[in-house]
């Protein structure tokens, strides 16, 4: 119950986001209550109630012009006038039970995910229903990210105001609309001019999903246009004054600039034939060697995106996969916190509750078989703060772990899934992995030559992760053949003796094709892939394409819309792919567009910029891609795609105007 409104008690009506969380959140309140149709009546008076996802959703542009339903170059682009949702069919009658509850209640909390998304999802029934201004000033946010009762307890006690998070909302409103008004016009703009080729079907275009096949089409393109080339390594077998015997590379001098490709290979045999000819039977000087010992700290644990590239590489499971699995983790088993996360750190309040965390982990982890972790327990020091705990990079919601729910019975993904949580979260408290590396450069005649080793001396964290382990070393050694040889034990000038030179011919191979877990890494490193260089410059490596919420549905998506194909594990662009990229506009196919929204939408969620200031440019630009689109020829997919009736993208409503009103109109701020 509650003080408000100069009233001694009232009734507090909290909305999740879905039932399993108005569930928890009913679990969490002492008493004895009682389920009702389509909320929970709670021993102290309140209300516990939910949406199902979404339950508003755009209407068809024909729901407020009928002219609208025949696809014409003549009605684009189309620009609603006062932004409107109507009910889902599907879920209309939940809407109706928060309907008539919203009005009994004096105080609303909103306990939508902890995200962008799940923060639109809520104000927006709020927003439909009708919910005064003075009422919606008083809404407090919850912000659970894990269902277990005391985590949702301590939620409950930590409620913030809603006003908090207007901005989040607003930047979610802004991508969401503007996503809306570039895809639908795009898309009807670029299958016309499909249909007039003889495409048989849409070209859906969107500022996300095009890019990321621009990716995949450029990368295909560069493994057909490969040509291999052979280069040419020369390797001098080296004897110590000892007895002992190790192997060093030559390194090309500037003076061999011209027979180097551009990573520095040599390409000319006669070149290695004469270095190898030269050296055999000389003496070899060591004019370097340094030994270090090094440590290397744990991964953090896992956002989503780093969950679902980890489980690609280790099991081969797609995107979509894993975040199916990390739903039921989380919804149905409640044991893993919440995970369309895009954090991979956690708030310092956490740390004490380190232990009973990890050993509830590996008790879980040795139902499943998973021994390593029981193994690994003895190391854990949970006094260990590792870089992980760090308000700072932590906001609404921080990194998955695993939660302190006992293991009940799991399918095989979800296991998997599982296990690469806890074993992220359990390597924070284990010891760093210490190693010795070696690197040693001697001059023969007068060539360098170097040679390199990494030796083991502590595993530490990195008993939980033996692949990973070995191919860190390999990749950090540059020379996967020697990592595991140790060097002997030398001193700078001593005087070796060169055996032998051997030539190793080696072919270039061509880029590798995307797999999802290296398409993921490009969405959230995207700043990698951006064309322009001063746009580059400024990007944040957080900035990315999609959302933590959204990626995997984006990469499904261009899957079902028929432009990418899988063979095992890579991905690749079909003909009508390919034709697509080909005939859109660059500013279309590149990642830039969509990095610029991502870093405002950013800074509208900081308070940094308004509505407005994105919107504005945004459906001004539109009107010159569409006259962009009404040039584009598609000869290249004609009798490609198949035939669909109509386009399935949800829209939004709104009255249309034209000219400059028509740019307003769609561009209002939020609630306009």
């Amino acid at each position: 119950m509650c003080t408000v409104f100069g009233l001694a008690s009232c009734m507090i009506l909290y909305i999740a986001e879905k039932p399993s969380l108005g569930r928890a959140i009913a679990s969490a309140i002492p008493g004895s209550h009682k389920n009702a149709d389509g909320h929970i009546q709670l021993a102290n008076g309140d209300v516990v109630s939910w949406c199902i996802g979404h339950l508003l959703e755009q209407a068809e542009p024909d729901a407020y012009d009928p002219k609208y339903k025949k696809w014409s170059h003549d009605t684009l682009p189309i620009l609603p006038q006062k932004w409107q949702l109507i009910p889902k069919p599907k879920t209309r009658k939940q809407l109706s039970v928060l309907r008539k509850l919203v009005k009994q209640a004096d105080q609303l909390v909103h306990a939508g995910d902890p995200d962008r998304e799940g923060q639109l999802l809520v104000d927006q029934v709020i927003d439909y229903l009708g919910v005064s201004k003075t009422k919606k000033q008083q809404v407090q946010r919850c912000l659970i990210s894990d269902l277990n009762k005391p985590a949702v307890q301590k939620a409950l006690a930590q409620l913030r105001s809603n006003q908090d998070f207007v901005p989040l909302s607003t930047s979610a409103l802004a991508r969401s609309r503007a996503d809306w008004l570039y895809g639908l016009n795009m898309t009807r703009a670029y299958t016309l001019q499909g249909q007039q080729a003889g495409y048989q079907g849409v070209l859906s275009v969107g500022r996300v999903q095009t890019p990321v096949l621009g990716l995949v089409v450029r990368r295909d393109h560069e493994i057909d246009q490969f040509v291999p080339h052979d280069y040419f390594d020369v390797w001098a077998h080296v004897l110590t004054t000892h007895g002992e015997r190790f192997k060093a590379k030559w390194v090309p001098s500037d003076s061999c600039g011209d027979f180097l490709d551009d990573q520095g290979r040599n390409l000319s045999k006669p070149l290695a034939e004469n270095v190898a000819g030269r050296i055999e039977g000389q003496p070899a000087e060591l004019v370097n060697y340094k030994r270090q010992q090094k440590q290397r700290a744990a991964p953090l644990p896992h956002s989503l995106s780093s969950l679902q590239i980890d489980a690609n590489k280790a099991f081969g499971l797609s995107a979509q996969q894993v975040l199916d699995c990390c739903q039921a983790l989380y919804e149905k088993h409640k044991l893993i916190t919440y995970p369309r996360s895009d954090s991979r750190h956690l708030p310092r309040a956490h740390f004490a509750q380190g232990r009973d965390v990890t050993r509830t982990a590996v008790k879980n982890m040795a139902q499943l078989g998973r021994a390593e972790f029981e193994e690994a327990l003895p190391q854990a020091d949970f006094s260990r703060k590792s870089r992980a705990w760090n308000d700072a990079k932590v906001d609404a919601h921080h990194a998955i772990i695993p939660t302190q729910k006992t293991l009940t019975r799991l399918a095989d993904t979800e296991a998997k899934v599982y296990q690469l949580v806890c074993r992220n979260y359990m390597a924070q408290f284990l010891p760093p992995e210490s190693y010795a590396e070696v690197r040693a450069e001697l001059r023969i005649v007068t060539g360098l030559f170097v040679a390199k080793s990494r030796q083991t001396t502590d595993a530490g964290w990195t008993s939980l992760f033996p692949k990973r382990a070995a191919a860190k070393s390999k990749q950090e050694s540059g020379e996967d053949e020697l990592a595991a040889i140790p060097l002997p034990t030398m001193k700078v000038r001593d005087v070796l003796q060169c055996e032998r030179g051997e030539i190793v011919t080696k072919q270039t191979s061509p880029p590798k094709p995307f797999t999802d877990a290296t398409l993921l890494s490009a969405m959230t490193g995207i700043g990698r892939f951006v064309s322009d260089p001063e746009l580059r410059k400024i990007l944040k490596e957080t900035d990315g394409l999609g959302t933590e919420a959204t990626r995997a549905g984006i990469i499904e998506l261009l899957f079902k819309r028929g432009f990418l194909i899988r063979k095992g594990k890579a991905i690749s662009a079909t003909a009508a792919g390919k034709g697509l990229i080909a005939a859109l506009p660059d500013s279309a196919t590149w990642p830039d567009m969509t990095a610029r929204w991502e870093s405002q939408l950013e800074a509208i969620s900081q308070r940094e910029t308004q509505y407005s200031h994105f919107m504005e440019p945004m459906v001004e630009s539109l009107y010159g891609l569409i006259d962009q689109a009404k040039g584009t020829s598609f000869e290249a997919l004609k009798s490609l795609g198949k035939p669909k009736s109509k386009w399935s993208r949800p829209k939004r409503q709104g009255s249309v105007k034209s000219g400059a009103s028509k740019r307003k109109a769609a561009s209002q701020s939020p609630g306009g």
